[in-house]
């Protein structure tokens, strides 16, 4: 799937729940009627893509890195991650992902919700991935 060119308009999320689940490699597995409304994409695009269809190219590659890192040893991980939406338009979100495990305790997967960022740390976050760019 083309990833849009980026548009510098942002749509504000409202904090509602915006859920979306993959697999351990980070293929959609699930996503939720506010996942569709804010991505712009339909349940039936994104399934079976790499969750990275959302990148924003401002967006380091060392701060997924790290994320994975963290995820793949079991743990929570949480940051704030500016997404590209499929008209090109971007949003900003504090994601928590949590990886989701079986009966034995192996992850089988992981579901991230959203929360609304605070307005004044973006300005910092968005200096912090300059450099890491």
């Amino acid at each position: 799937m083309k990833h849009p060119a980026p548009i510098n308009e942002e749509v504000f999320f409202d904090g509602r729940s915006l859920i979306s689940e993959t697999d351990t490699k980070g293929i959609i597995t699930f996503v939720n009627r506010k996942f569709s409304e804010m991505s712009g994409y339909s349940k039936e695009e994104v399934i079976g893509q790499p969750h990275s269809i959302l990148r924003h190219p401002d967006m380091p590659k060392a701060a997924f890195e790290g994320m994975w890192k963290i995820i793949q040893e079991g743990k929570i991980w949480e940051g704030y991650v500016k997404n590209l939406r499929k008209d090109g338009k971007f949003y900003w979100v504090i994601v928590n992902i949590v990886p989701k495990k079986d009966e034995a305790g192996e992850i089988i997967g992981y579901i991230a919700s959203r929360k609304v960022p605070d307005r004044n740390r973006i300005k910092s976050i968005e200096q912090q991935y300059q450099q890491m760019i």
